[in-house]
């Protein structure tokens, strides 16, 4: 009996100093993220490829939202944004971090905790996130769209960003020196507005936890798709067959446009579900489509064909 108590005592230690830590466990990241079977970055996070994430540069945000929608995910996309470059489109590992309106007692707890994780208590701990980045990486913070006094991140910090991850951020609140931002090549951002305060009346609070971002759910090591029409958080497990499968009906739609204008069909034909007539038509017309200006690999478009209901 006392084995028991002791195990169910030392059981509940372990999670007390789990839950005191302001930065996730790799531990905990697999359990959030257990449906991914690849490769992961040290921290735990999934590390879905380079090269996925650049095919998915090339999805439109309507046909993500669609594949997340048929598989239960609702609630994944969030947009109104301001950004920097909105021309420009971004897609990366999701780092994220969550800031609450300060109070000091906890905000003490917080930079206890940081040091005894061995994070920098000199400067702000708005900078403990930005430390940790990894190249591919975006970070995607839970500011509760404060702006003003809430500001996360000025050139300074952004020349930091930019330096770890090659990439840019998401941040549900402010952001300062919005000149000198634009002045970083290749960094982007996605914000709630811009002022010239500073962070003062504002927390980090915890890094690599799950975070809402709008009317989102955000898990560190989603991926993110992210361009002037919004941003959209994707399961890392999910990343695969999204991105072929956007790709195939951006190949539908390109056929359909092209037998609309050659009057072949009629858009009654081509906006409901195809005869088999069409789909062999469209599955000639696949055949015929050159290699190189294929989305994906011809290898990847024969197996795709194999399993797809059309």
């Amino acid at each position: 009996m006392k084995k028991i108590i002791l195990a169910t005592l030392s059981l509940f230690t372990f999670y007390t100093i789990q839950a005191q830590e302001v930065a996730a466990t790799p531990e905990y990241i697999k359990m959030l993220t257990s449906k991914w079977t690849g490769e992961r970055l040290d921290d735990g996070r999934p590390k879905v490829s380079d090269a996925l994430l650049q095919r998915l540069k090339k999805i439109r945000i309507e046909e993500a939202w669609g594949y997340l929608r048929n598989k239960g995910f609702n609630n994944q996309h969030e947009g109104n944004w301001q950004i920097i470059h909105p021309n420009d489109v971004m897609t990366g590992r999701v780092l994220t971090t969550q800031y609450m309106p300060l109070r000091p007692d906890y905000q003490q707890v917080i930079k206890k905790q940081g040091g005894l994780e061995k994070r920098d208590t000199i400067g702000g701990s708005n900078s403990w996130p930005i430390e940790i980045l990894k190249p591919g990486d975006v970070y995607v913070a839970d500011g509760y769209g404060r702006i003003v006094d809430g500001t996360l991140i000025g050139s300074n910090l952004g020349n930091a960003i930019y330096a770890n991850s090659k990439n840019g951020v998401i941040f549900d609140g402010g952001i300062r020196d919005l000149g000198g931002l634009l002045d970083i090549e290749g960094f982007n951002g996605w914000y709630r507005g811009e002022d010239p305060s500073y962070l003062q009346q504002e927390m980090l609070t915890s890094i690599n936890m799950p975070i809402r971002i709008g009317r989102t759910t955000v898990l560190p090591g989603d991926v993110v798709l992210a361009n002037r029409h919004g941003t959209i958080f994707i399961p890392a497990h999910l990343v695969d067959e999204l991105v072929i499968s956007s790709e195939f009906v951006a190949l539908q739609d390109e056929f359909g446009f092209q037998r609309l204008r050659e009057k072949k069909y009629l858009a009654g034909q081509i906006d409901t579900r195809w005869t088999n007539e069409i789909k062999d038509d469209f599955k000639d017309w696949l055949q015929k489509y050159p290699d190189n200006k294929l989305p994906m690999t011809r290898q990847e478009l024969n197996d795709y064909l194999k399993v797809k209901d059309f």
